[in-house]
């Protein structure tokens, strides 16, 4: 959202304005955002999310967010979560949002845990009230801002997300969802099909996208859905997936020592070789022997 946010003047929400409530017909006003009616076409936004959720329908009362046609796959996503869930049931839901959890409301009413992030979010206070399914009055924001409070809302449920998995509630929630095989499985043979665990390659936004973790080769790769390959990897950061296999240590495979061998009408590829020789060019002396 840097294109945006230094060319529209922010707006301040007042206290008085605010009023928890149960469901989502009010959010942002009616026929603006939530899931009333709002069309979100992300540019110029570059919030972190990176296209997340750009083909997916709001599934609410009756709008959409996102760009182009509603697969029917979405359709189905949408049909198993009910009107009255809550913005981050919702979220959570949406095809392609898999490698998320529900973070309790309870940890995000604690300031203390959104400590240094509405330094990194604009629209903060928007975006905190929209996950959280708190009215917003349509008077205070115009067409364009609502669009941009509901990209926010996602990049700021993303990074609150990253923290939340650090904890005991949090990684429970994603061992769940590890048991289930929801990060997918390495793609690398000799894993046989080990359950991976999503990564970061930097803790800051806007910098990678998420990649997965197997904990029995400890190498990353690309997720396999295109989906996920959008997504950004400061939502679940550099951390987790070690202090999940250090908390949940015994889940951690044994390496499997086994390595493919290249070979030419049956003959293994000597060291000397030409291909060996650049192939291995970076390595350690004691590594090419």
């Amino acid at each position: 959202m840097a294109g945006s946010e230094h060319s529209m003047a922010a707006v301040e929400r007042p206290e008085s304005s605010v009023v928890r409530t149960g469901t989502k017909s009010g959010m942002l006003g009616s026929g603006g955002g939530g899931r009333g009616g709002v069309r979100v076409t992300g540019e110029g936004t570059g919030t972190g999310a990176v296209a997340s959720n750009a083909d997916q329908s709001y599934g609410g009362e009756g709008g959409t967010v996102g760009v182009g046609d509603v697969s029917s796959d979405d359709h189905s996503a949408e049909s198993s979560v009910s009107e009255d869930a809550t913005w981050i049931t919702w979220f959570c839901s949406l095809k392609g949002n898999e490698f998320f959890c529900e973070v309790d409301e309870d940890f995000i009413n604690d300031d203390f845990n959104l400590t240094g992030l509405s330094s990194q979010v604009a629209y903060y206070n928007y975006a905190l009230d929209t996950i959280l399914d708190v009215d917003i009055p349509e008077s205070e924001l115009d067409d364009k801002q609502q669009e941009l409070v509901e990209v926010t809302a996602e990049t700021l449920y993303g990074l609150i997300h990253a923290r939340y998995i650090l904890t005991v509630r949090g990684m429970h929630a994603m061992l769940k969802k590890y048991k289930e095989g929801a990060f997918g499985r390495c793609p690398r043979v000799h894993c046989s099909g080990q359950a991976v665990l999503p990564v970061g390659q930097s803790d800051m936004p806007r910098n990678s996208t998420v990649k997965i973790f197997c904990p029995m080769c400890w190498d990353i790769y690309f997720p396999r859905s295109r989906h996920h390959s959008t997504l950004d990897g400061a939502y679940w950061g550099t951390t987790f997936p070690h202090l999940f296999l250090h908390t949940y240590n015994n889940l951690v495979p044994q390496r499997n020592p086994e390595k493919y061998t290249p070979r030419i009408y049956g003959f293994k590829i000597h060291k000397s070789a030409v291909q060996v020789q650049r192939n291995r060019a970076s390595l350690p002396h004691d590594e090419k022997s």
